[in-house]
């Protein structure tokens, strides 16, 4: 069966700082037509930076859109044209003041494939060395060091709400399972 729908028409309506919004006529499989409102990302990556002790940096942080403090895996966008392997060491360092000699990319995540174009690439990170945080200048986070045990019940019953942490947390269990069976 196909399922492909192919593009007509794209129209630009918003150009912001951050994301794009475009509206697109598009042609249904069937030969219908519909329109399609595609929020344009840059992407972005996302690591479990695993400390020796079992424990797990991640970062507590306002998100404006939901009112509430989440928890996090370190995390960010990616600049125009930057390699995502480069960025995740960016980002590790930036809001957990970690680096790593470990690194495995887990793959890559569509945190809401029905509406925007972002991917997350995901990484785990190991064999860390500590130094200083530091965020950009409109960011501010609260690092924490929580055992991945907890993290990974806090993913299960709900506690933790943010998509990318919750899909990496379980990759990485579930590697770390087979890794010691």
């Amino acid at each position: 069966m196909e399922l492909t729908e192919q593009t007509l028409n794209s129209r630009r309506v918003f150009d912001g700082r951050l994301l794009h919004l475009d509206v697109d006529d598009i042609r249904l499989p069937d030969g219908g037509e519909a329109v399609r409102e595609v929020v344009r990302h840059p992407g972005g990556v996302c690591v479990l930076p695993l400390h020796d002790d079992g424990t797990v940096s991640v970062v507590r942080q306002f998100r404006y859109p939901y009112k509430e403090v989440t928890t996090e895996l370190p995390a960010g966008k990616l600049e125009p044209g930057e390699d995502p392997d480069d960025a995740i060491r960016r980002e590790l360092s930036e809001e957990a003041g970690l680096t790593a000699k470990t690194w495995r990319k887990m793959g890559v995540f569509y945190p809401t494939p029905g509406y925007t174009d972002e991917v997350l690439h995901l990484y785990f990170a190991r064999d860390l060395s500590q130094g200083e945080c530091h965020p950009d200048d409109d960011e501010f986070i609260a690092p924490q060091r929580v055992p991945l045990a907890l993290l990974v019940d806090q993913a299960m019953d709900g506690t933790l709400k943010d998509g990318k942490t919750i899909a990496l947390l379980l990759m990485v269990q579930r590697l770390l399972d087979r890794e010691n069976a």
